[in-house]
């Protein structure tokens, strides 16, 4: 048996703490940052909130992935539909956004100020990029492109999470409440791209046969 094969059941079980670590993360960081962004009439708080809750179930569906990866037969299959799971969740988040800032610029909705919604922001702009690599580190040595796609959309998240408290900042200080729908649309092509590539099952597993 090859040292990567003894190692595999400690990294299997090290990527699913992480992923339990994400989704109670990602619960508290979904219902305060919708709520504030509610409160607040933030586009950015809400797409942000919102895609807490979709990584909510890319974690659910890495979950599934590890629990199977040693089974080699049902590996390749559990590979390319948690791909195809977190590509829906992207192309969902960039549809969302798109929408939704847009709206806010053609109506020129202002935003209230949040300090809730700046304080959760900033949080989440030192766990998310922490846990990304956490996950990017598992996924690499397990080769797993579906994994390495669930870290990509937690540093999509902590990605997100700047621009938001840019945009969330920006009208707090300076009152300049088209920030945060403009940060928000710019970063939809990198979303829609992952989405794409993920629903099409590109860069399939090299480990999973």
């Amino acid at each position: 048996m090859t040292q990567v094969a003894l190692e595999r059941p400690a990294l299997v079980r090290r990527g699913l703490f992480l992923n339990y670590l994400t989704i109670a993360y990602n619960v508290v960081e979904a219902v305060v940052s919708i709520v504030a962004g509610l409160v607040a009439g933030s586009v950015a708080l809400l797409g942000f909130g919102i895609d807490s809750a979709i990584e909510v179930t890319a974690s659910g569906a890495a979950q599934w992935r590890l629990r199977v990866d040693h089974h080699a037969g049902r590996r390749a299959h559990a590979e390319r539909r948690t791909r195809q799971i977190i590509g829906v969740g992207f192309l969902a988040l960039a549809l969302y956004i798109g929408v939704d800032a847009a709206s806010a610029l053609w109506q020129q909705e202002a935003p209230d100020r949040s300090l809730v919604g700046l304080v959760i922001l900033t949080v989440s702009l030192i766990v998310m990029p922490w846990l990304a690599w956490q996950k990017r580190t598992v996924a690499r040595a397990l080769a797993s492109p579906a994994l390495q796609a669930e870290a990509t959309q937690t540093s999509l998240c902590a990605c997100l999470s700047a621009i938001a408290l840019i945009g969330v900042g920006l009208n707090a200080a300076l009152g300049w409440w088209w920030a945060d729908p403009v940060a928000a649309l710019a970063m939809t092509p990198i979303i829609l791209k992952e989405g794409i590539d993920g629903v099409r099952g590109q860069n399939e597993c090299d480990d999973c046969a």
